[in-house]
C-alpha cells in the first residue's frame, strides 16, 4: 500500500507539470477538440519523464537495473497513457461543456488509477 501512495504522490508531482502545461497551449492555441488533445499530448510528454525519474529512484527503487530496458518499457506504457489521455480529453471536450481544466484533471486521475500504476508496477519496474 505504501508503494501505491507513493506512486500517486509522484504521479500528482508529474501531473502537475503536465498540467500546467497543457492548460497553457490550451490558452495559446486555442479550445477547439484536436488542438486540446495535441496539447494534452505535449503536457504528458513532460509530466512522464518527470514521473520515470521519480518512481525509478523513489517509488520502485530499481535504479540497479538496466535503465535501457526500463525506458523502453516506460515508453510503451506511457504511449499508451498518452494515447488514453488525449483520447478522454477529446471525448470530454467534444461531449461535455465541462471545463478543460478539470476535465485534464479527472482524465488523468482515471487514467493513472486504473492504468499506469498497474503496468508500472507489473511490467516496467518488476
Amino acid at each position: 500500500m505504501f508503494t501505491f501512495l507513493k506512486a500517486q504522490a509522484a504521479s500528482i508531482i508529474a501531473s502537475v507539470a503536465d498540467w500546467l502545461i497543457t492548460v497553457s497551449l490550451v490558452q495559446l492555441t486555442g479550445t477547439t477538440p484536436a488542438l486540446v488533445s495535441l496539447a494534452s499530448v505535449e503536457g504528458a510528454v513532460s509530466g512522464g519523464i518527470i514521473n520515470f525519474i521519480i518512481i525509478r529512484s523513489w517509488v520502485f527503487n530499481e535504479g540497479r537495473k538496466k535503465k535501457h530496458v526500463q525506458v523502453m518499457r516506460y515508453v510503451l506504457v506511457w504511449t499508451g497513457s498518452a494515447l488514453l489521455n488525449a483520447s478522454g480529453m477529446y471525448l470530454v471536450t467534444y461531449f461535455t461543456t465541462i471545463d478543460v481544466k478539470i476535465s485534464k484533471i479527472l482524465v488523468s486521475v482515471l487514467v493513472g488509477v486504473s492504468y499506469n500504476y498497474f503496468l508500472q508496477k507489473r511490467f516496467v519496474f518488476k
